[in-house]
């Protein structure tokens, strides 16, 4: 028997299942990246309306390519500190960018996705790896992370 391929939908469904199942309340922190920043964006863009169809006050940030102090005082700190236009106490802030999955960083999401196609490789910290090679049909990789050193994925 052939295994029917998960519809883009049903992936979106399972990602946004398991953020809400770990972070049900409060100030949520999600990031979405990949090697390819437009299909991670576009991404982010469907997880959000994915948490948005369950009820859940989701606010979207794209912000591109941004070093970690300005990722910090532009958009984690002021979100924490309540004073991010359009948050509340139960809001979940879904970013997408590049570097978002480094080292100094990684630590303040509360979940991580990152986009890959092909051969590309997943990234060993990533709560998510999603194979986007068929967009309609994307498909979750699971990797045996041990063969991965702790850096990888990252960008400079």
């Amino acid at each position: 028997m052939v295994a029917t391929p998960e519809s883009r939908a049903s992936v979106l469904g399972r990602i946004a299942d398991q953020i809400l199942h770990n972070n049900p309340h409060g100030r949520r922190l999600v990031a979405v990246e990949g090697v390819t920043a437009n299909a991670a964006s576009a991404f982010a863009d469907d997880l959000a309306q994915v948490l948005r169809d369950r009820n859940e006050s989701v606010v979207r940030r794209s912000i591109g390519s941004v070093d970690e102090e300005t990722l910090r005082s532009e958009i984690v700190d002021p979100f924490r500190s309540g004073t991010l236009k359009g948050t509340d106490n139960d809001t979940l802030l879904l970013v997408d960018g590049e570097r978002l999955l480094n080292n100094t960083v990684i630590g303040v999401w509360h979940y991580t996705v990152w986009t890959f196609q092909g051969d590309q490789l997943p990234h060993g910290k990533a709560n998510f790896n999603v194979d986007l090679s068929d967009n309609e049909f994307p498909r979750d990789h699971y990797y045996d992370l041990c063969k991965l050193p702790p850096t990888f994925g990252e960008h400079g």
